[in-house]
């Protein structure tokens, strides 16, 4: 039997690249999965949906909480539960790398309202379902960068840190309710928008590849296997947690 048989998981930024691998490495292990997106995801649906899994596709705005409410709520009409959360949701793959006092404050004010305030946003939205049912498990995506303190994008680079202190926070605040919340802290993968945004050119990734004890680059699929012990029964009794994925280039 498929792990997440009869779980309902809600994917955020799952219309491509590493939301979509989640998404359907969620349905593959038998959960039904609300896809989301600013657009409708609905190559991400009906992939999942042709490989004979279930799901639901959403366009939301994870700044707006009347649009994540809507997500949540389609989700449990359709499927009857909300068991895990990702929030995948972020901007990255378009910034280009730039001193700080290159960045513009909207550029700061976009990243934060995305990366820091979507996942608030997702995380108050879908609560109430979880406490109703007594358990859940919500799976926030940081990055490798806030442990390495990586330079030329210090607004990426907060945004992420905040991620690591809102999973600890949650953590303390929802274990007596049967809830969960972990994070992965990916390192540079090669999603399809990081393969052609100039910033990422070979040396840059080069560099990165050399500073792994695994050396190679990164893919989506190289995040799943957290992605589902984070998601399954088999870490139930852990919550709080960072948990880097990234070939071994931090190490903590």
């Amino acid at each position: 039997m498929a792990r997440l048989t009869g779980k309902v998981a809600l994917v955020t930024g799952a219309a491509q690249g590493i939301g979509a691998a989640y998404a359907m490495a969620l349905a593959k292990e038998g959960a039904a999965v609300c896809v989301s997106d600013i657009r409708l995801p609905e190559a991400t649906r009906d992939a999942i949906v042709a490989a004979g899994g279930q799901a639901l596709a959403v366009a939301a705005d994870v700044t707006s909480p009347e649009s994540v409410a809507t997500m949540v709520a389609e989700a449990v009409l359709r499927f009857g539960s909300a068991d895990i959360l990702v929030n995948n949701a972020g901007l990255f793959g378009n910034l280009t790398l730039k001193p700080f006092d290159q960045i513009a404050s909207s550029e700061w004010d976009a990243v934060m309202a995305v990366n820091v305030r979507g996942t608030f946003e997702c995380t108050r939205a879908v609560v109430p379902q979880m406490r109703s049912q007594g358990h859940g498990k919500i799976i926030n995506i940081a990055s490798g960068t806030v442990f390495k303190g990586s330079p030329m994008m210090l607004h990426y680079v907060t945004s992420k840190a905040a991620i690591v202190g809102f999973t600890r926070a949650l953590a303390r605040e929802l274990g007596g309710e049967g809830i969960r919340v972990n994070c992965i802290a990916p390192g540079l993968v090669m999603s399809d928008n990081v393969r052609v945004n100039p910033a990422w050119a070979a040396d840059v990734v080069a560099n990165n590849v050399a500073s792994r004890a695994i050396k190679r680059e990164a893919q989506p699929d190289d995040l799943i296997g957290t992605l589902i012990y984070l998601s399954a029964p088999d870490s139930d009794f852990l919550t709080g947690q960072t948990i880097v994925v990234d070939g071994g280039s931090v190490m903590h």
